[in-house]
């Protein structure tokens, strides 16, 4: 079961701003990547759900979280219905994470108080999102839809909407801050945060000070 609060989870990610996302089958580099972003800073973490048996790797992860990390929050993002869902709240996920608007995922969060961000993409899949109980909805895919623009947009008709900007997000100021400023109650990153490079030769010294950084600059255009 989840170890993190409903309420805990999505407090947690509007004061923080970021949700790293990262996918590995590599059992070892997944706990570096959690330890180095809990260090970092970034105490809530998304494992997208990819490949065969990734719900493996998951639940060594989820077993480690609750040894080492225990106040970080870790999530399972890519899980596109119910039954998936279910796996991996049952295995440990604080928050689960979908591309699409999907009822069934919803109601099974719903039922054991977890927070659900399913990807939307129209103003109607927002709506049909708030009406299944959803606070932070995932804007995507964000680089493919006038990104802060749409964000800007929808918040005039529907100010209470939260949305989470995922898709062509770089952890510099002029990206963050045109993203924030549009509205964007958080973001998530992936391959920006951890580049292929510093993942090949396991430099995870410069990820620390990568992730380290975005959250200085998060702050800073957040305050301004």
């Amino acid at each position: 079961m989840s170890k993190h609060s409903r309420m805990e989870t999505l407090t947690r990610i509007r004061q923080l701003g970021l949700v790293p996302i990262f996918n590995t089958h590599d059992m070892d580099r997944a706990k570096s990547i959690v330890r180095v972003c809990y260090e970092g800073g970034a105490s809530v973490v998304e494992f997208t759900n990819r490949g065969d048996r990734a719900i493996d790797v998951f639940k060594e992860l989820a077993v480690f979280r609750d040894g080492q990390l225990p106040e970080l929050i870790l999530g399972a993002g890519s899980i596109m219905d119910g039954p998936t869902a279910a796996v991996y709240i049952n295995a440990g996920a604080d928050f689960i994470v979908s591309p699409v608007v999907d009822e069934e995922v919803a109601l099974v969060c719903n039922k054991r108080k977890i927070p659900f961000m399913p990807g939307c993409a129209t103003v109607t899949e927002i709506h049909q999102a708030h009406v299944l109980g959803v606070e932070f909805c995932k804007l995507f895919p964000g680089d493919c839809l006038d990104g802060p623009g749409f964000i800007k947009s929808i918040k005039g008709p529907m100010p209470w909407t939260e949305i989470i900007a995922m898709g062509g997000i770089a952890p510099t100021e002029e990206s963050l801050g045109e993203w924030f400023k549009a509205g964007a109650a958080c973001v998530g990153m992936s391959s920006k945060l951890f580049p292929k490079t510093l993942l090949e030769i396991g430099d995870f010294e410069q990820i620390r000070g990568i992730i380290r950084q975005t959250l200085d600059i998060i702050a800073k255009v957040r305050s301004a």
